[in-house]
């Protein structure tokens, strides 16, 4: 550097010509990372997605089969990784409890990426699900670490804008590990435009209550209702995952809507009843008649949602069989939906009217 010794003992700036080779080089760069400036390029494609007919009639046309709706999910998911067109942008993101959600099947789908492939004999390597990682894997396993986790999630879902290519991230975790451990991260993700899914696995204090502090989540809507552009969801149905499901794909992917879906999902295996074409607007705008009582003198309306929902049908039958008192029960798939709009802030999706079904 051309530099006397007085400006060396006076630790003096020094900048090369503009024209000069080192002044190129990182304007070069800096062009490169996408200019000086902080700046969004929404320009990605839109994806179509595929009908639910053909990726989730189990789950529509369930007629009673039992089943969780964690189960519900990665049996979807599955059939959405076959699609020719959406199947490689989905991104399913595991910290450590991919065989807990049931999602070992997807391994020998997909597989787990590993940039060197696999490097190690797994202890179930005689099994047909064993642990599979593949440079070319889908599936992003984190290990313990949801800020780990909920940073790819962030690239992923924001990569329509920072690299022009759309993506889908699934990040599935123990719901209680979301908004409660890594919220800020979540709202950092919110105010990036993020587009993508968190499915809050083992939700409820119904499920598993004495396995630890993991199978009690009560507050993980709360917390999302406090960010404006996250849709969340508390389905008690595979058939009205589905459609939440469905409805978010078509929103990120297709109209390229900003905003992101937090749905929570369970583990309990129940009895799912199929779920007819004229709920599918309440499902989505956050409540419909799920069952309408007998013929009584008397009547009441009692509300469900998620891990809750079997306990909410047992007193309805039971006010009919024992009291003489008609139950009708609605089905909430989000109250955090119906707020906002009974608030006024209405999403661009319909015009106000009533939800569920007369």
């Amino acid at each position: 550097m051309p530099l006397t010794d007085e400006q060396v003992a006076q630790a003096a700036f020094y900048r090369p010509a503009q024209d000069s080779p080192e002044i190129r080089y990182l304007q070069a760069r800096r062009a490169a990372l996408g200019g000086y400036l902080p700046a969004r390029h929404p320009g990605a494609e839109r994806l179509p997605v595929p009908g639910l007919d053909k990726t989730a009639a189990f789950a529509l046309h369930a007629d009673g089969k039992a089943m969780s709706s964690t189960m519900a999910l990665v049996r979807y998911l599955g059939a959405l990784l076959k699609d020719p067109v959406l199947g490689p942008r989905i991104v399913p993101i595991v910290a450590d409890e991919a065989r807990t959600f049931g999602m070992a099947n997807l391994f020998r789908q997909v597989g787990i990426y590993a940039p060197f492939g696999q490097l190690y004999q797994p202890e179930d390597a005689a099994s047909m699900l064993s642990y599979r990682e593949v440079k070319d894997g889908q599936i992003l396993e984190e290990g313990i670490t949801e800020a780990g986790a909920l940073s790819s999630w962030t690239a992923a879902a924001t990569s329509y804008s920072t690299h022009g290519t759309a993506m889908l991230p699934f990040y599935i975790y123990y719901s209680m590990f979301g908004f409660q451990r890594v919220g800020d991260l979540i709202w950092a993700a919110a105010d990036q435009r993020a587009r993508g899914f968190l499915i809050g696995a083992t939700s409820g204090r119904t499920t598993l209550g004495g396995e630890g502090l993991q199978h009690q989540d009560g507050t993980s809507h709360l917390a999302a209702s406090t960010i404006p552009n996250c849709r969340a969801y508390d389905p008690a149905f595979a058939g009205e995952l589905a459609v939440i499901v469905d409805h978010g794909m078509r929103r990120m992917v297709s109209e390229q809507a900003d905003e992101f879906y937090y749905v929570t999902v369970t583990n309990e295996s129940v009895e799912n009843p199929s779920l007819p074409a004229e709920a599918h607007e309440g499902v989505v705008r956050g409540m419909y008649l799920l069952r309408r009582g007998g013929t009584f003198d008397h009547r009441v309306q009692l509300f469900g949602s998620g891990a809750i929902m079997g306990e909410v049908l047992k007193a309805a039958r039971q006010l009919e069989r024992e009291h003489g008192i008609a139950a009708d029960v609605w089905s909430v798939t989000s109250y955090i939906e119906l707020a906002r709009e009974g608030g006024g802030a209405r999403t661009p999706m319909a015009p106000r009217r009533h939800c569920g079904n007369r």
